[in-house]
């Protein structure tokens, strides 16, 4: 035979193999589609950064009732499109997990979302023109309250005077919430409706601030505020209903799909199950009973575990106890192994006695309860993590995840415990914002010994230690955007200051992102479910107008949802993407 003839022939079959195993292969996979169940939901065309490491990113993702069925490409997604599934299309946006909020008080932000707004009001004329303008539109209200002043707008005091309240409602009382929570300012009509005067005694783990006379001041540190805001008339049931919707739908603008409470919730769990049975609950909730000093009661149990066993699902869960050990930085009350540095008088101060706390930390451990405790200055941080090793040593538990609050001030010596009792860092990157509260009042209080160590991310997450991110709404705003920002960058939105606040302790990109999805997750106890886009998890996702890996990291703070998606349902759409979804519709 003719070499080239033979050499054609050959080809000619090469090419009938080829076409035989294409009709294969197609007929094979249009068997496949014919098996595959069609998705009610398909995203294409994205850039989703799934949190997996097993298969970092995809472009598709295609969902059944409330979990996902499939992550890949457009190509091997396909096989899930029938004639009834919606086709989202991402148009190649940023897909990420739905953000978890791991320390909030949910309730309490909702409320103060029709309060005075003093967040950003750095004057004292700038509170006085807020308050007066409140107060003149809303004439019937028989009480004027808000939060969000800071400590740096009174000068060296850092506290406020009742005086500047008087002078813009003297008649009405006033009632204003430091931005942390733990301090508060009332005017001289709320401290006489309190009957707070010269003889009045400090609560236990409060202080009324007292002038050269001895006279309220106006400003009252941590459980001295209650002497005031027990005299509040308290929010009808209605109004709480309301004012959770209004928070619910800005979690969910932001890119929030759980949020785990740590404080002020417990106590309306069953407004949060009507808003579910309603069908009006489209944010997840972990939600803490919240122990107060001296000890852990009977009566305490009784409720924890009657909500353990009540709440258990994927909507409302309970099971968690946050308690708190010490106070904060600014007001000298987070609780020190040495003395402060602008005051060598103070050491701050410890809430729980050390003996009490183990003893509940213990039961609570031998329980199987997940436990919260608020700790930030280093002696308390070094209470509970004895407290959890000795627990974990006596009850023999594994895995139980007991977590710390905060940690702003950590000895070196404990850093690296975090890793090795497997305690978590729940911690908030928006404290550290580098503004004139941090730099002014917060590192002159602590002292450079101890501000070298200032929330230090980075070292307890070198060591081994887990993180998890959080907002403490309403002490900052629960925009996750802003979180992340800081945690990468240590700066301000301005830059400042040069080189970032302890640097050295900034984190990755992709480990805040992480932190606030699958590590908040596993700080939840729930990465089988949440946290990262795979297969068999709970559909809970977001689209974002911006690629956080391809834009300067001083421009996260500007990122928008366009899309948030919990349980396979739509539950937010901004503007924009309402636009855009609309006219390719037509």
């Amino acid at each position: 035979m003719d070499p080239t003839r033979k050499v054609n022939r050959m080809r000619l079959c090469a090419i009938a193999v080829v076409v035989v195993l294409c009709c294969l292969a197609a007929s094979a996979m249009a068997a496949d589609a014919a098996q595959v169940e069609p998705a009610d939901t398909i995203v294409i065309h994205g850039r989703i950064y799934t949190v997996n490491e097993k298969q970092p990113w995809a472009e598709a993702i295609a969902i059944r009732g409330a979990r996902i069925v499939g992550v890949g490409n457009d190509k091997t997604i396909e096989i899930y499109r029938g004639d009834k599934t919606k086709v989202v299309d991402a148009g190649g946006r940023l897909v990420l997990p739905g953000f978890e909020d791991c320390h909030i008080h949910f309730m309490d932000g909702s409320l103060g979302l029709v309060e005075v707004d003093l967040n950003d009001a750095s004057t004292v004329v700038e509170i006085q023109k807020r308050v007066k303008a409140y107060a003149a539109s809303h004439p019937k209200e028989p009480w004027i309250t808000g939060m969000g002043w800071t400590y740096p707008t009174f000068g060296a005091a850092a506290l406020p005077d009742k005086k500047i309240l008087d002078e813009v409602v003297p008649d009405r009382p006033v009632y204003l919430v430091a931005f942390d929570g733990h301090s508060s300012w009332a005017n001289s009509k709320a401290l006489a409706m309190a009957g707070i005067n010269k003889e009045t005694a400090d609560p236990p783990n409060g202080k009324i601030v007292r002038d050269a006379n001895g006279e309220a001041t106006g400003a009252l540190k941590e459980s001295a505020g209650d002497l005031v805001a027990d005299k509040m008339p308290k929010p009808t049931r209605a109004e709480r209903l309301a004012a959770l919707r209004m928070g619910i739908h800005e979690a969910n603008k932001f890119g929030l799909t759980r949020v785990q409470s740590a404080g002020q919730d417990f106590e309306y769990l069953d407004l949060y199950d009507e808003l579910r049975h309603k069908g009006e609950l489209t944010l997840r909730f972990y939600v803490a009973y919240f122990l107060n000093p001296p000890e852990l009661r009977a009566e305490d149990l009784s409720a924890i575990e009657a909500a353990r066993k009540k709440y258990h699902d994927e909507w409302i869960s309970g099971g968690v106890v946050k308690t708190m050990l010490d106070g904060v930085v600014e007001a000298h009350t987070a609780a020190m192994l040495t003395p402060y540095s602008d005051d060598p008088s103070q050491i701050g101060k410890m809430f729980w006695e050390p003996g009490k706390y183990n003893a509940a930390v213990l039961e609570l451990d031998r329980r199987g309860l997940q436990i919260f405790t608020h700790a930030i200055g280093e002696k308390a941080v070094r209470t509970a993590l004895d407290a959890y090793e000795e627990a974990a040593r006596t009850n023999h538990t594994h895995d139980a995840r007991p977590r710390i609050e905060h940690i702003e001030t950590i000895s070196a010596v404990d850093i690296p415990r975090f890793g090795k009792l497997g305690v978590i860092a729940s911690v908030q990157p928006l404290h550290l914002y580098p503004d004139e509260d941090t730099l002014d009042i917060w590192a002159r209080n602590a002292g450079p010994e101890r501000a070298q160590r200032a929330w230090s991310f980075h070292s307890i997450a070198a060591n081994g230690g887990r993180l998890a991110f959080g907002s403490d709404w309403p002490v900052v705003t629960m925009n996750p955007w802003k979180g992340i920002q800081t945690g990468v960058t240590r700066k301000t939105s301005e830059g400042k200051p040069d080189g970032g606040f302890v640097p050295t302790e900034a984190v990755s990109l992709e480990d805040a992102i992480k932190a606030y999805t699958l590590g908040a997750a596993f700080a939840g106890r729930r990465e089988h479910e949440e946290g990262s886009l795979e297969t068999g998890k709970l559909a809970d996702l977001i689209i974002v107008d911006r690629d956080l890996f391809k834009i300067p990291v001083s421009t996260i703070d500007k990122t928008q949802v366009l899309l948030t998606v919990v349980g396979g349902k739509t539950v937010y759409e901004s503007a924009e993407w309402k636009t855009k979804s609309g006219s390719e519709r037509k």
